[in-house]
């Protein structure tokens, strides 16, 4: 539906999810396109929403969380719209942008983990084109009458937030090289989890403080490397329990665990039950 006024073009579906969306999915509210004419403000507040938005074209700015953002073509936001926040379209070079304002149970929690690793809200991404894509073929989506409608747009929508995490940590180089590394000391970890591993070691082999080391693999990550290798080597141990005979204590060895009573322990919390009983049941 295009909506023309004296300050904008838009084109937008306005949605109402169902009550199994509501409980079990993402779910878009609103999703559209808007070209700016001239200059206008819009503000908002205490929304029970979350808006994602890409500059196809021109300049503008975005105030959110008491600080204003220059947005030019191919810059993207994600806000929390319960905080309040305003946009507005140069006079010079008015903008064109695509937006999707969804919500649903788990979106807080996608958000929340979005901020505690300290990924700007606004960024640039490396590749514009993935967000674009992703919003078009949502807004194809619900002007369809599609079968499986809202679980395809949670599909969308759930891609659209691992964008955001993908390319919002593009950032700067110095933030690219660390990315880099702690891809190199993650790939170790995978080679090397049968042998005998330490921070101090993983330090001065990739040149890396063991505390930024720890700080930056779980703001990439969402662990720390300690974590990450206790659960490489279950994996590992759940692939031979299932198929190899190996004894309990031989496969404690085979994946790096030294003590046999700390491998069951580690595979217990991991799988709520031991290793024989998961042998059993696979």
């Amino acid at each position: 539906m295009s909506i023309p006024d004296s300050s904008s073009v838009s084109d937008r579906v306005i949605l109402t999810p169902s009550a199994y969306a509501r409980a079990h999915y993402l779910y878009a509210q609103e999703i559209g396109s808007l070209r700016s004419l001239k200059p206008h403000i819009s503000s908002r507040d205490q929304i029970d929403s979350f808006l994602f938005l890409i500059v196809l074209t021109g300049k503008g700015e975005l105030t959110y969380r008491s600080q204003t953002h220059l947005l030019k073509q191919g810059d993207c936001a994600w806000i929390d719209c319960h905080f309040p926040y305003s946009h507005k379209s140069s006079s010079a070079s008015p903008w064109e942008l695509k937006w999707v304002h969804f919500s649903g149970r788990t979106a807080p929690e996608f958000y929340r983990q979005f901020t505690s690793q300290n990924l700007p809200a606004v960024f640039t991404p490396e590749n514009p084109a993935l967000f674009n894509e992703c919003l078009s073929a949502l807004l194809l989506l619900h002007k369809s009458s599609a079968p499986a409608k809202e679980l395809m747009s949670h599909t969308y929508l759930t891609q659209l937030i691992s964008y955001c995490y993908q390319e919002s940590a593009a950032g700067t180089k110095s933030q690219r090289d660390i990315r880099e590394k702690l891809s190199l000391v993650n790939q170790y970890l995978h080679t090397h989890f049968s042998e005998q591993l330490s921070l101090d070691e993983l330090s001065r082999m990739f040149y890396i403080s063991k505390y930024y080391l720890i700080r930056e693999y779980k703001k990439n990550y969402g662990t720390t490397p300690g974590n990450a290798l206790i659960t490489i080597r279950i994996s590992h141990a759940k692939e031979l329990l299932r198929f190899t005979s190996e004894s309990v204590e031989r496969i404690s060895t085979l994946c790096g665990f030294q003590d046999t009573a700390y491998f069951i322990r580690m595979f217990k919390r991991s799988e709520c039950m031991t290793p024989l009983e998961y042998r059993r049941k696979w």
